[in-house]
C-alpha cells in the first residue's frame, strides 16, 4: 500500500507512503488518492481530513521515472472533463465539500506543491521546502498549480516561483501566504491534526456553507456571488442549525471566542 487512510472519530489522516522516492506519486498512487478523498467526502460520520506523507517528506510530485519510461501516457494528457474529478496527481481536480487540510515536511514540490495547493489549509515545519522543481525538466503544472498558486499568494509572487522555480524554505512561504500555520520541524501532522479537531467541532452546516461560497465565488460577479452566499446560508438557517446556535448563545456558552 502506498497510500494509508487512517480515522479517528470525525477526521481521516491520508498518508502518502513511498519515502524511498520522497513520496512522488506515481499512476497507482494517483489513484489511490482520488478513491481516498472519495471516500473521505461519502461518508457522513468525517468532517475534515489531513493529506501528509511519510518518512519526513510530503510529495516530490509526480513520479518523473513513470514519464521517462512513457508509461501511462494517457491518465496525464486526458481531458479534464473524462477524468471524473481525478487529476494526474489524484484529486487536484475534485471539488470536495469539506476541508482538507495538508502537513507539510520536507519536500512539497511540482505536483507535491500542486496537491499542497488543493487543500484548504497548510501546515508546514520550519525546514520544509517549496518550489516548482518540474520547471527543471521541462514538466508543466496540470493538477491547478498556474490557477491556486496566483489566487493564493498574487500573480506577481506566483509568477516569481512559477518562472524561476527556485526553492522556497517554509519561513518565507509563511511569510507570502503560501502556508497557513507554521510549527517546528517535525510537528506539523501533530498540528493540523489539532487543527482538524477543533474545526469537527463547528457547526459543520454553516461551516461548509462559507466553504462553498468563499471557492465558488471566484468565477462569479459581485451579486451572483452574494445572492449564491445568501441562498446558501439560508439553507443552513432553514435546517434549523443557526437557531440552536442562537440558543447556544442565549445560555451564555460560546461568546467571547470559546467554543
Amino acid at each position: 500500500m502506498t497510500v494509508h487512510y487512517d480515522v479517528d472519530r470525525a477526521v481521516v489522516t491520508v498518508t502518502i507512503d513511498r519515502p524511498a522516492a520522497r513520496n512522488a506519486v506515481d499512476s497507482a498512487t494517483a489513484a489511490d488518492l482520488a478513491v481516498c478523498f472519495k471516500r473521505f467526502d461519502k461518508d457522513k460520520e468525517l468532517s475534515v481530513a489531513i493529506l501528509t506523507g511519510a518518512g519526513g517528506n510530503f510529495c516530490a510530485g509526480y513520479d518523473l521515472k513513470e514519464i521517462a519510461a512513457g508509461r501511462n501516457r494517457r491518465r496525464l494528457i486526458s481531458a479534464p472533463s473524462s477524468r471524473r474529478g481525478d487529476g494526474p496527481m489524484g484529486p487536484t481536480r475534485m471539488q470536495l465539500s469539506k476541508p482538507v487540510i495538508a502537513a507539510i515536511e520536507g519536500y512539497a514540490v511540482a505536483g507535491g506543491l500542486e496537491l499542497a495547493l488543493w487543500c484548504d489549509l497548510r501546515v508546514a515545519g520550519r525546514t520544509a521546502t517549496f518550489g516548482v522543481f518540474n520547471r527543471r525538466f521541462g514538466v508543466p503544472l496540470i493538477d491547478g498549480g498556474t490557477i491556486r498558486l496566483p489566487r493564493l499568494v498574487g500573480q506577481g509572487r506566483a509568477l516569481d516561483l512559477i518562472l524561476t522555480g527556485r526553492p522556497v524554505p517554509a519561513v518565507e512561504a509563511f511569510q507570502i501566504g503560501l502556508v497557513e500555520r507554521l510549527v517546528p520541524a517535525g510537528e506539523a501532522l501533530a498540528e493540523a491534526q489539532g487543527l482538524a479537531r477543533s474545526l469537527t467541532e463547528f457547526p459543520q452546516r454553516a461551516m461548509r456553507a462559507d466553504r462553498k461560497s468563499a471557492f465558488g465565488q471566484w468565477s462569479l460577479g459581485l451579486s451572483e456571488a452574494i445572492n449564491t452566499e445568501y441562498r446558501g446560508g439560508v439553507r443552513v438557517i432553514a435546517s434549523g442549525e443557526s437557531q440552536e446556535g442562537a440558543r447556544k448563545f442565549a445560555s451564555g456558552k460560546g461568546r467571547h471566542g470559546e467554543s
